[in-house]
């Protein structure tokens, strides 16, 4: 298109006028323009999201108070599905390990738009507090992630190995106050493993718990706890910025984000113990919405944002979806409540 020279012509009115005539349709050629660069970049993607979603927005529920694990997941999920899945909507409902989230999930029935974060932590949860909803209400999808958990105090704590806190716990067990997450919780399990490890009895430990990661941190440094258990990804920020110690890591090696942190089983305590973390719908989908969702929840776990996030967390890649997640989770239900009863956590309250 060529539009007239700036000779006297452009002084009458219809050469004046005929921009203002043609801009609508500039606009309406570029917005087209847009709307297919969008649909192009989306490609074979956005169609596994209008499958799983239909003209629904994605919502995510972390079902916890924010800060912690599940919020942590969560908004990392939210980053990572934007290209695909368009402008996602997270949302908190803390409380008992995650209980009180799962029982207002379990009413969403056949809405394939809501997701819900979870893992072993509401795992044990449902056997500590015996939820009435249980896992048997949702669908699940994927598993995504792995967490080692580390064992803090604050910076100004005259403890500064795991071997004198150790020490502290065999001889006066009770009177050793540890904060973590809920009842039932990955934390709580771990404190009464360690305990156990150590000749004692782990109905005796006296464990604070927290609906979040964040409250549990405000414990520690305000003093009415000797220490503290979280994911290392959650407490990094309190590490990095010199208001915790950490004294040990649960996995089976050094953690990347900690290389100076021993294990466990390295201060002589035989004790290992991974969180992990993933992702459930609602009941009722059809199994081509499920499918759709575990395919998008999939292809996430491969973008750079998502591979980016895990590198950052320190979070371990355990990508597992369909038939196989749904075998894990049984398996890790049946063994987390028959810990949840041998160590006598059972009937706890978050």
């Amino acid at each position: 298109m060529t539009f007239p020279s700036s000779d006297r012509r452009a002084a009458a009115p219809p050469a004046r006028s005929a921009p203002t005539k043609l801009l609508p349709y500039a606009v309406a050629v570029a917005l087209a323009l847009a709307l297919a660069v969008v649909t192009i970049s989306r490609g074979g993607a956005s169609e596994v999201a209008d499958a799983a979603l239909g003209d629904q927005q994605l919502k995510v529920m972390a079902p916890a108070d924010p800060g912690g694990g599940w919020d942590q997941t969560s908004r990392a999920m939210q980053a990572a599905l934007k290209e695909t899945a368009g402008r996602t909507e997270v949302y908190n409902v803390g409380g008992a390990g995650g209980t009180i989230g799962l029982s207002q999930f379990a009413q969403l029935d056949g809405q394939s738009h809501q997701l819900m974060t979870m893992g072993l932590i509401m795992v044990g949860a449902i056997a500590a507090n015996d939820s009435a909803v249980t896992l048997d209400e949702v669908t699940p999808l994927i598993r995504l992630t792995t967490d080692s958990q580390v064992i803090v105090v604050p910076a100004d704590s005259e403890i500064t190995s795991m071997e004198q806190l150790a020490e502290m716990m065999r001889a006066k067990l009770p009177s050793i106050s540890i904060a973590g997450g809920s009842a039932g919780g990955v934390e709580q399990i771990l404190a009464a493993l360690i305990a156990e490890n150590l000749g004692g009895d782990p109905a005796q430990v006296n464990y604070i718990a927290h609906s979040g990661g964040g409250e549990a941190v405000a414990t520690l440094l305000s003093g009415s706890a000797v220490a503290g258990i979280s994911g290392v990804s959650e407490i990094m920020p309190q590490i990095e910025a010199g208001q915790m110690r950490p004294l040990a890591v649960s996995s089976a090696e050094r953690v990347e984000l900690l290389p100076e942190v021993p294990t466990l089983r390295e201060g002589g305590i035989d004790v290992e113990l991974t969180n992990w973390r993933g992702v459930v719908a609602p009941a009722g989908i059809t199994e081509a919405q499920e499918q759709a969702l575990e395919t998008l929840l999939m292809d996430m776990t491969r973008t750079p944002e998502w591979k980016a996030t895990l590198e950052r967390e320190g979070w371990g890649d355990v990508a597992l979806g369909g038939p196989e997640f749904e075998e894990f989770l049984a398996d890790e239900v049946t063994r987390v409540s028959t810990v949840i009863d041998e160590l006598g956590l059972s009937g706890e309250s978050a």
